[in-house]
C-alpha cells in the first residue's frame, strides 16, 4: 500500500501539472485501471482523486480559473 504522504505528493504533482484538469486525469486513470481489473491501482487513484478534491477546496484560486 502507498503511504499517505505519497498520495498527497501525487495529488499535488497532478495539480501542478494539469491545473483544473487534475481531477479529470486522476478519475480517468482510476477508470482505466478498473477496466483493466487492477483493483489496487483503481483504489489508489481514487485516493489521489480525493486528495485533489481536498486541495481544490483549500485553494480559493482554483474556483476562480
Amino acid at each position: 500500500m502507498i503511504d499517505e504522504w505519497e498520495i498527497w505528493a501525487c495529488a499535488n504533482q497532478l495539480m501542478q501539472q494539469y491545473g483544473d484538469a487534475a481531477s479529470f486525469h486522476a478519475a480517468q486513470r482510476a477508470d482505466d485501471l478498473f477496466a483493466a481489473n487492477d483493483m489496487d491501482g483503481h483504489l489508489t487513484w481514487l485516493r489521489i482523486l480525493k486528495r485533489i478534491e481536498n486541495l481544490e477546496d483549500l485553494d480559493p484560486q482554483s474556483s476562480l480559473q
